[in-house]
């Protein structure tokens, strides 16, 4: 009788395990890994890009952060109208392709990355916007502070356009 109430508590914690482990796959699903692929999506969209450079089973910075904004309804809401995520990882422990590990290498040297987290802000286009880290305060102040760095990015840009359309002070050749 002892066995099997040790055995069904075994079979429920192991229930409960891979329960977890499918719950954190399916809400990981959301990342993209690879750049290549994201670009192509983020520039199709309109949609900015978000790079999480992560140490994600070392760092306890990037725990936090995933932990108390990425894994949250705020973040969840927010980056699934304006943004592609994208998960550049780092791990100690878990496997990686040598594909995957080569290109998260050349985008850590790309974007100067010395620390984890970094969080780096890409336009559609891949141009720079900004970059950031862990911040205290939670979900909602994370999404404002990139809502604030993506709309100073849009304001920005009309007047690049404008500036594109003028005609340019340049002598016209030939003439």
């Amino acid at each position: 009788m002892k066995e099997d109430r040790m055995r069904r508590s075994m079979l429920a914690g192991l229930a409960i395990m891979i329960t977890v482990a499918f719950g954190v796959k399916a809400e990981a699903a959301d990342w993209e890994t690879d750049f290549a692929k994201a670009s192509t999506n983020a520039s199709k969209s309109g949609l900015y890009m978000l790079l999480d450079f992560s140490g994600s089973d070392w760092c306890g910075w990037c725990m936090k952060l995933d932990g108390e904004v990425f894994s949250k309804g705020d973040f969840k809401k927010f980056a699934k109208q304006s943004l592609v995520c994208i998960l550049v990882d780092f791990p100690h422990q878990k496997n990686q392709s040598k594909k995957l590990k080569e290109q998260n290498a050349e985008l850590a040297k790309e974007y100067g990355v010395r620390g984890y987290p970094t969080v780096i802000i890409l336009s559609p286009e891949g141009a720079l916007v900004g970059r950031t880290g862990y911040q205290e305060g939670g979900a909602k102040k994370y999404v404002e502070y990139l809502k604030k760095m993506i709309d100073e990015h849009k304001q920005k840009q009309p007047q690049k356009e404008v500036e594109k359309q003028l005609p340019s002070n340049k002598p016209d050749v030939g003439n």
